[in-house]
């Protein structure tokens, strides 16, 4: 008897009972999402494979903007790139939006994240959208996007939304129609892991941006993540919803900013960042299993810290912790450069690379760190694709 079969089976029989898209809430009112309960999410996890990934940019991106407006939408680079992270054995990609981009071409953006999804199921990789994110430029714009600052960290890479909101909060809710479009069409699509609602939505951009931030950032951060949970939930979406932690390690005891309070309570699943070392991962981990929900890193990986994949995956491989990297392809987003390249020169390429796994060509860029990315994934890679073989019907 295959007894770790079986109980998959179980909880994919509760998750069903428990689906949290047909519960109705508290105060009375029906048919409205409410968080699902940790039995479901935990069910919800089990009958995936490993998630395990990267954050996805293609390498002729220099932020989302340039990804997804119609006149840079590159899905011929794309769909190799894609090939490279199934070939890794990567079973998930996480992938940044703008609201910028729907605003500018409400049916074409819809058209091109369906597009994106069909391409990353054909290499067997779920997808994990991000709607929003706090970091780097405060001043998005639509077209053309500048160069890359050449030696410098995501020179290019820019908020969703910006000031223009952020700096405004009685206009938030302008937000929300887009919010909603982009739930709303993609809640049932089995192609999509789960949807992470706002990256880092209390980062200040000290050292790069923070004098262009406004003054009540943070303020309106906070309330656009209530805002935006409560938004895409109305859309009742059969993945769950996220928001990652990502300063200290979470241990019980220590008081937990407003913010990390609406994170850890709001989403579905736990998820966090952590760029340390094996020894500070594990105190994220086992700090945050107490919150009793599968738990996901949804950012790591930088070599000259000590946060490398040997052994750091390894050690989410053998604790089922959901994984993805920091970085891909080497190209305009320049994450080969440390987050010092703000205020340090560097006039070539570093001799360690920050972030990225291969260069422009596809050449690995540590080829025995992609051998053993290899022999952590063998396990997710079976699984993800015995399950692309199943009748639709039966996958979930």
């Amino acid at each position: 008897m295959n007894l770790k079969k079986n109980f998959s089976g179980y909880l994919l029989i509760l998750a069903l009972a428990l689906n949290p898209a047909i519960s109705s809430r508290a105060d009375g009112n029906p048919g409205v999402q409410e968080r699902w309960p940790s039995l479901a999410a935990t069910a919800w996890y089990a009958g995936n494979p490993w998630l395990v990934g990267c954050n996805f940019t293609p390498s002729t991106a220099i932020n989302p903007l340039e990804m997804w407006q119609k006149e840079t939408f590159d899905p011929t680079t794309i769909d190799r790139e894609l090939g490279w992270a199934e070939s890794l054995g990567f079973t998930s990609v996480r992938v940044f939006l703008h609201n910028l981009a729907w605003s500018e071409d409400h049916q074409g953006m819809l058209d091109r994240m369906d597009q994106f999804l069909t391409m990353a199921d054909k290499h067997h990789i779920k997808v994990m959208f991000v709607i929003f994110d706090s970091c780097w430029d405060p001043n998005p714009h639509v077209g053309l996007q500048h160069a890359p600052t050449p030696g410098v960290h995501n020179s290019g890479w820019v908020q969703s939304p910006g000031k223009d909101f952020l700096g405004h909060p009685e206009r938030l809710d302008e937000l929300k129609p887009y919010v909603q479009a982009i739930v709303g069409r993609f809640k049932d699509d089995k192609r999509i892991a789960f949807w992470d609602v706002y990256n880092e939505p209390d980062n200040d951009n000290g050292t790069s941006y923070g004098k262009q931030e406004p003054p009540n950032k943070e303020a309106s951060a906070e309330l656009l993540l209530r805002k935006t949970f409560a938004w895409a939930r109305e859309m009742k979406p059969s993945q769950p919803l996220s928001s990652g932690v990502w300063r200290g390690d979470w241990e019980a005891g220590k008081p937990l900013s407003s913010m990390e309070l609406i994170q850890l309570s709001e989403s579905d699943i736990i998820t966090f960042h952590c760029y340390g070392q094996l020894d500070e991962v594990r105190r994220c981990v086992d700090n945050l299993r107490r919150f009793s929900r599968p738990v996901i890193c949804t950012e790591y990986m930088a070599r000259p810290l000590g946060s490398t994949f040997d052994p750091v995956l390894g050690y989410f491989e053998s604790k089922k912790v959901g994984a993805y990297n920091w970085g891909f392809v080497s190209g305009k987003t320049q994450t080969i450069y440390p987050w010092d390249s703000w205020s340090k020169a560097y006039t070539r390429e570093p001799p360690v690379w920050f972030h990225d796994i291969f260069r422009a060509d596809g050449t690995p860029y540590l080829p025995a760190e992609v051998a053993y990315i290899r022999h952590c994934t063998r396990e997710a890679v079976r699984l993800a694709v015995s399950r692309d073989n199943l009748p639709g019907e039966v996958r979930q």
